[in-house]
């Protein structure tokens, strides 16, 4: 999808604004870069309460990523039981691992930073596991590579904005929305992490507090009462206020 000069033009502005109600932050990410690949795995549909507890309780019984290797796999999926669907994370982790360190001989991913960002994408979702959302953040965050990870708050929000259609996807919002920035890593880590908050402080999933908002002005979904139906969010009986 090619950007149109208004949807970029209403991007940026919601960018600004967002900026300015959060305050613009430097690039930041785990200090390892495999804690922030794995972590990002257990973040998957939990709490981060529970994704730390899980990360942590792991490391703990598996002090090396070989351990965590070979653990057996009833007894990982219990060390990361906080998190959920644990008995889908833990053969994730170690088709990763298996993977990694069969192929590179070290549970390390520091290369990725000498990579370009295209080569460095496509190795990473080539591991088990590893989807678009998991391999930007990481690329993000920790390598300060020009992507976007759009999670379901970034999805969301922008979906009800009107700065992507309804329809769509996660997937394909991060190409398109990628497409209305600059190719710039703070900037994008900004519009990532404002756009994060935004969702999970205001824009929130079935009773967004729009009154309270600072893009209600800009908003499709506020302009037309809550009534949109987006693949975002679930149809909901009750419309906005």
């Amino acid at each position: 999808m090619e950007p149109t000069a208004d949807s970029r033009t209403r991007t940026l502005s919601a960018h600004a604004r967002l900026n300015d109600l959060y305050g613009e932050q430097a690039v930041y990410g785990r200090a390892d870069p495999m804690h922030e690949l794995v972590g990002t795995i257990l973040s998957h549909r939990t709490t981060h309460a529970n994704e730390v507890t899980a990360y942590r309780t792991m490391r703990e019984r598996y002090p090396t990523w070989e351990a965590v290797r070979d653990a057996p796999l009833a007894d990982l999926i219990d060390a990361i039981k906080t998190a959920n669907y644990p008995e889908v994370k833990a053969p994730y982790i170690q088709n990763l691992l298996t993977q990694l360190i069969g192929e590179t001989g070290a549970a390390n991913i520091d290369f990725l930073a000498d990579l370009s960002t295209e080569d460095a994408m496509s190795w990473l979702t080539n591991l088990p596991g590893i989807g678009l959302k998991t391999a930007t953040l990481v690329l993000l965050f920790n390598f300060k590579k020009p992507v976007l990870p759009v999670d379901t708050h970034v999805h969301r929000v922008t979906q009800r904005l009107g700065l992507i259609g309804p329809k769509v996807s996660a997937e394909k919002a991060h190409t398109i929305l990628l497409s209305y920035l600059p190719q710039d890593a703070t900037v994008l880590f900004n519009f990532h992490k404002h756009f994060y908050w935004h969702g999970q402080r205001v824009c929130t999933w079935y009773y967004p507090k729009c009154n309270e908002c600072v893009l209600r002005d800009q908003c499709d979904f506020y302009r037309l009462g809550g009534k949109m139906v987006l693949s975002s969010t679930p149809v909901r009986s009750k419309s906005v206020k």
